[in-house]
């Protein structure tokens, strides 16, 4: 293994249940957790916060990812405080534009996200919509079936998704307490997909191919009260000493404590996946006005140098009381590379890029 992945970012036998006797067990794992049991946790953020709140901390979301010859999707399941809502954001990359299309339900138990990825689901109806994710993760499988109508137009979804390389498991800690002890846990689990099926757009459909692929983003976690978090991922094919092999990359720069014990950042590449080191987000010309992003990683040696121009972004920000978030999703196209613990590197040139800029005070 290259000398710049921690040990605790080899994947390790994965616990039945994420917290046992209130302890949460951080780390990086080889398998779906069976009990995605944060609410059992001891005092997650502290032993100012009563037991109480502990659900109402909690945000939790699942996302289907979905890559297309014609586009790309973002949809989600969330619960985010005193809110649950579905989104999906359709980029066509004829037009270079989004389409988007939101739902929010109160009180945020209305809605559901799955429990654990072995044989829950999530769903979330409004009067304008309806969605639900099936998770089959032991067999490597899961599906999303949905659809969603507003006055800009109308949204559908049946894809089913069969697993392409290993898994990406980690439990992150977001702050310490006075005695140097991890708190504010934060649960990721990322797999990447061969897609089947068909999305529909205002009445065109899109059915999949061989190139088609996803990604589900699994997310349960106590965000401090004020948070931050940047991503980059991309997904599809890319050309390995001639032939033509699936590939996807996945960055994150959050708040963990510890970036290189505990990150998020890996490489797929067909039947296999590679870990890769902490990474820092540049913003040219300020977040807010930033039409390209620079990501390498944090030591500066040349491991990861990636690019992305962003073409359009979607907005949803959120004030209601003490919930504020500003969320931005931006789509366009990703230049230069990414490297393996091999030493392998891997040039994404021309490639679509999605990505999140997201702050919060819950």
């Amino acid at each position: 293994m290259s000398h710049y992945i921690s040990p605790k970012r080899i994947p390790a036998p994965t616990p039945e249940s994420i917290v046992e006797n209130g302890k949460v067990h951080y780390g990086t794992f080889d398998a779906p957790f069976k009990n995605l049991n944060l609410l059992d946790a001891d005092k997650p953020c502290g032993p100012r916060m009563p037991d109480k709140m502990k659900r109402a901390r909690l945000t939790e979301w699942e996302a289907f990812e979905v890559h297309m010859d014609e586009g790309a999707l973002i949809s989600a399941v969330y619960i985010m405080g005193p809110l649950a809502f579905n989104i999906f954001v359709w980029y066509d990359k004829k037009t270079e534009k989004i389409s988007a299309w939101r739902n929010f339900v109160f009180p945020a138990s209305k809605g559901k996200v799955a429990s654990q990825l072995i044989d829950d689901h999530c769903y979330l109806a409004t009067k304008n919509s309806e969605y639900r994710i099936n998770n089959d993760f032991l067999n490597g499988k899961a599906s999303a079936k949905g659809f969603s109508k507003s006055k800009k137009g109308t949204f559908e979804i049946d894809i089913a998704f069969e697993r392409i390389s290993p898994l990406a498991n980690g439990v992150m800690p977001l702050k310490k307490d006075k005695k140097g002890d991890f708190k504010n846990p934060l649960y990721s689990e990322k797999d990447f997909f061969k897609a089947t099926g068909h999305i529909t757009v205002n009445g065109e459909r899109y059915d999949t191919n061989e190139n088609s692929v996803g990604i589900i983003d699994d997310h349960k976690g106590y965000y401090p009260f004020r948070a931050h978090y940047d991503w980059l991922t991309t997904m599809g094919t890319i050309d390995m000493d001639g032939e033509k092999k699936y590939f996807a990359f996945n960055l994150t720069r959050n708040q963990s404590v510890d970036q290189e014990n505990y990150n998020e950042n890996v490489i797929w590449i067909e039947n296999e996946s590679f870990p890769m080191p902490p990474v820092v987000f540049k913003h040219k010309d300020g977040k807010k006005k930033a039409k390209e992003w620079h990501v390498v990683d944090e030591k500066g040696e040349g491991i990861v140098d990636v690019k992305f121009e962003i073409k359009d972004v979607f907005y949803m920000p959120i004030h209601l009381g003490l919930v504020d978030v500003y969320y931005a999703l931006p789509y366009g196209n990703i230049s230069g590379y990414v490297t393996d613990t091999n030493g392998k590197r891997y040039v994404v040139d021309g490639m679509l890029g999605i990505g999140e800029d997201k702050t919060t005070r819950i």
